[in-house]
């Protein structure tokens, strides 16, 4: 047997429409009107009862009177490419005169005493929003982009100014090797000739004169050695980190 027709007047009659941006609770209002001179209770269901707030979701609406209901979508992440099925049914049947339980009235009503109105889902994103939203993530594109050519454009500079040093270094450990090889037979042919002075055995006051003025001439050509050493060798340093 056939149920019979909703003898509420539902408004919208088909489909519940939710406006966002769904970063807040997004309220839409369902009206109920019973035109009968009857009372009639209701009751309001949903496919996702964890996703809507509603109320009130029963009840009974007086002869000639209507309601407002609040449906009430709580926030969530709006995807433009999922398409909601998400559903609502107002179900109803007429209140007998004597009730006194609402419950007990459901309860005992036979399937072919209850009629029902479904509704639809509909989530509606704002034109501006969703363009802000494209907006938003060129920019970040672009942005991206231009960072990563920046980026490569540094390396490439950096690169090119590290080979410039690494000449530059080159071809200053070759002259420091040069200074330093040309120190060290100056160095040496010192000594000997400071060696064949002192086998000369020459007078008291000569010696220790021409001696100390070798030591000294010597230990100041050592200092330079050494000095220059020590620079080759950091410049070395330098040198292994820029190729590594």
């Amino acid at each position: 047997m056939a149920r019979p027709e909703q003898v509420l007047l539902l408004e919208p009659q088909h489909e519940l429409r939710f406006r966002g941006p769904f970063t807040d609770v997004v309220t839409t209002t369902l009206k109920l009107a019973n035109p009968t001179d009857r009372n009639v209770c209701f009751k309001v269901k949903t496919t996702a009862p964890r996703r809507y707030c509603v109320r009130p979701n029963s009840g009974v609406i007086d002869a000639g009177t209507s309601i407002n209901v609040s449906v009430m979508l709580q926030p969530f992440d709006y995807d433009p490419n999922e398409k909601s099925k998400h559903k609502f049914m107002v179900q109803s049947l007429l209140a007998p005169p004597d009730m006194t339980d609402t419950e007990g009235v459901w309860k005992d009503a036979k399937p072919e005493d209850l009629m029902d109105s479904k509704l639809r889902c509909v989530f509606d994103m704002p034109v501006e929003n969703e363009k802000t939203h494209e907006m938003e993530s060129n920019k970040i594109s672009t942005s991206l982009s231009k960072s990563e050519s920046s980026t490569l454009s540094m390396k490439s500079m950096a690169s090119s100014l590290d080979d410039g040093e690494v000449k530059k270094i080159m071809e200053e450990c070759k002259r420091l090797q040069t200074e330093v090889q040309r120190l060290r037979e100056e160095n040496k042919q010192i000594r000997q000739e400071d060696d064949g002075l002192r086998m000369r055995k020459s007078t008291v006051i000569s010696a220790p004169h021409s001696s100390s003025a070798m030591r000294v001439k010597e230990e100041g050509l050592s200092t330079r050695v050494i000095a220059l050493i020590v620079l080759f060798f950091v410049v070395g340093v330098i040198i292994g980190k820029l190729a590594l």
